[in-house]
């Protein structure tokens, strides 16, 4: 869960350039997961720039957070983290890299497509730097635009919906209404249909554009999939960080209900283990593995730049089987995944 904040030295040394300490304190939760003696140069020194939620959302940062884990576990080192609000203007997250990036760390990573303006701004001032953004791309030479295939992994998702619901009746829950989480819309509606034409799918959003707290409010979630199973929907997936918590608890309260969870294996998450068997699956969007490889091609002394994208056929996204619920349906998902990767079924970005 959150760490208790702190203020960095990164914050102490904007103060004394006078600048204001909301950008440093109010604006973010602040954890340094290394020892003071880490940053020996010997390891890795990582500076992570979350997304709403932070660590311990149990969903996309927390895959995020994963990968840097296993970096540092390996070289050594530290990470530094740094956690946005919903309040945050531009200025706060140019503030939240260049704050990372003047303490050292290498690399930068902002884990979201929030990002991806502050980014191309921050990037530009430290040339020395390698940063990274996660589901955006950032022209520039010093950076890693961390992409996947978001559309495909729910397309997998949208057929084990239309083979569990005994209804006929899913729904989709989005955190913010954005492109990114169209793609997620977009490849679910678009399995269900191809699956079964006749099955309904409802649709919600908890917030727009850039208001982002639909990412972080367990009770919109919660109150969104109740208003779907209160409607007949008997599968419900979400995509919306921690909100999708939420819904899962909502859902696990309706007999023969089920959810689908997003980015990591939400069945396998300690937190949500008292709403496990009401998992059907999860769409695992490999954020911990992107990050990782940034990581590694730094410490190793050849950066990753340019545009990465982790599709399907790469293990970027995939369906995880925890639980065992999906396994009567395998061989119908797996034809599935084998005309997305060969190219006999084109999936949708946009609904």
């Amino acid at each position: 869960m959150r760490r208790v904040a702190k203020l960095s030295a990164a914050c102490l040394a904007s103060a004394a350039l006078a600048l204001t300490a909301t950008a440093c304190g109010s604006t973010s939760s602040d954890n340094d997961s290394g020892s003071p003696a880490s940053g020996d140069g010997k390891g890795v020194k990582v500076g992570l720039a979350f997304d709403v939620g932070g660590r311990g959302d149990r969903s996309f940062n927390d895959s995020a957070a994963r990968g840097a884990d296993k970096a540092k576990k390996e070289f050594g080192g530290d990470i530094k983290e740094l956690t946005a609000k919903t309040s945050d203007t531009e200025a706060d997250r140019e503030q939240r890299l260049s704050d990372l990036a003047d303490a050292g760390y290498n690399p930068v990573i902002g884990v979201g497509y929030a990002y991806a303006a502050s980014m191309t701004k921050v990037a530009a001032k430290y040339p020395k730097t390698t940063f990274g953004i996660v589901d955006s791309v950032v022209n520039g030479k010093n950076v890693d635009s961390i992409t996947f295939t978001e559309e495909q992994g729910s397309y997998l998702a949208g057929v084990a919906a239309a083979l569990k619901t005994k209804t006929k009746h899913v729904g989709f829950i989005g955190g913010v209404d954005v492109p990114l989480i169209k793609k997620f819309e977009a490849g679910y509606v678009q399995g269900v249909k191809d699956t079964n034409p006749k099955i309904k799918v409802d649709t919600q959003y908890l917030s727009h554009g850039s208001d982002t707290s639909g990412f972080a409010s367990p009770d919109k979630g919660k109150e969104a999939a109740q208003g779907m199973l209160d409607n007949g929907a008997d599968v419900v997936y979400s995509a919306a960080g921690s909100s999708g918590n939420g819904a899962i608890e909502a859902v696990a309260g309706k007999k023969g209900a089920w959810a689908i969870g997003v980015d990591s294996d939400q069945y396998s998450i300690p937190g949500l283990a008292k709403y496990k068997n009401s998992i059907l699956t999860s769409v695992v969007k490999n954020v911990d593995v992107g990050v990782y490889d940034l990581v590694k091609s730094v410490h190793d002394g050849k950066p990753l730049t340019g545009t990465n994208t982790y599709s399907l056929a790469k293990d970027g996204v995939s369906l995880s089987t925890s639980g065992g619920f999906i396994d009567d349906i395998k061989a119908k998902l797996d034809a599935a995944q084998k005309k997305i990767v060969d190219g006999s079924i084109k999936v949708k970005t946009t609904p």
